[in-house]
């Protein structure tokens, strides 16, 4: 009874935190019609800053460090890829930006092979297959290949999956706080230089790391204070989520979040995805908890 209890409360907080995640991507696009995605970065990044600069001052950080390029890169990574991110939320229908971001943890298999030995089976290799079989299926290349969406919301879960296979290493030196800085850190102190070189570059093929800071206005304010709380509350709930429950259960109930985000952005005017970019998805949601299962 007492697993039963712990799968409950897993899941019950990973579905929640799902859909609080899909309700923080609404505000992000909403608030995409009033400033640049960098400023939107900006905007989610720093309020990390503050809510961990006050934990730190109540708890001081206890790392032995000695990787500082690891976590930077760390910091880097995390921080483009969510540039990435906003962009396409900002540019295609909801659901298909969260897809992007979903690919993950099939990445994130490919580098722990890549660059920390870690073991692969046939299934996994499989299910790696079968989610590149989906992603094809969403972005449906013409002659001309992928889209730039495409490219970026393809590097949004290649990005994500970087950041994710150094926090492997960097934990073994570093405070949970720290590395999570180093993201946030990053991530608002980047969009600050780009700011201030933006108006030097005429470069419309790199409009995603570009832009201008416009101070928010009325109801903008309010998009931007929803995106920072449900993201934070996202992230609490999933914390509590893979601590009560096995990490494969809840990484498998976390692709409720692409239903949801598909839900939310058909609220918000997105069309509903086509047949094929469904059999995308369901792909991709398939081999991604095929991963998970396999490890």
């Amino acid at each position: 009874m007492e697993t039963i209890k712990q799968l409950n409360e897993g899941v019950k907080y990973m579905l929640i935190a799902s859909f609080t995640f899909a309700i923080m991507g609404a505000f992000a696009k909403l608030s995409s019609e009033s400033m640049s995605s960098l400023e939107v970065v900006f905007f989610r990044n720093i309020a990390g800053v503050l809510i961990i600069g006050l934990a730190i001052l109540r708890k001081p950080l206890q790392s032995k460090g000695g990787k500082p390029w690891l976590l930077f890169f760390r910091g880097f990574m995390g921080f483009t890829a969510l540039l990435a991110f906003f962009y396409n939320i900002a540019h295609i229908s909801l659901g298909d930006a969260m897809t992007f971001s979903k690919t993950s943890p099939i990445f994130t298999a490919i580098f722990a092979w890549l660059f920390l030995s870690e073991k692969l089976s046939l299934k996994a290799w499989g299910a790696i297959g079968i989610g590149f079989i989906g992603i094809l299926l969403i972005t449906q290349p013409s002659g001309l290949g992928f889209s730039k969406y495409d490219l970026l919301g393809i590097f949004s879960g290649i990005g994500a999956a970087l950041a994710y296979t150094s926090i492997r290493e960097l934990k073994n030196y570093y405070d949970t706080r720290t590395i999570v800085l180093s993201f946030m850190g990053v991530g608002t102190v980047g969009p600050i230089i780009l700011f201030i070189i933006s108006p030097y570059f005429n470069a419309p093929e790199l409009d995603f790391l570009l832009g201008e800071f416009v101070m928010p206005q009325g109801i903008v304010w309010f998009y931007v204070l929803g995106m920072g709380v449900f993201a934070t509350i996202s992230q609490l709930l999933m914390t509590k989520a893979y601590g009560a429950t096995k990490a494969g259960i809840v990484g498998a109930v976390s692709y409720t979040n692409i239903i949801f985000s598909i839900a939310v952005g058909v609220l918000l005017g997105d069309t509903l995805p086509g047949f094929i970019t469904i059999g995308g998805i369901c792909l991709i949601i398939f081999a991604g908890i095929m991963v998970a299962r396999s490890k």
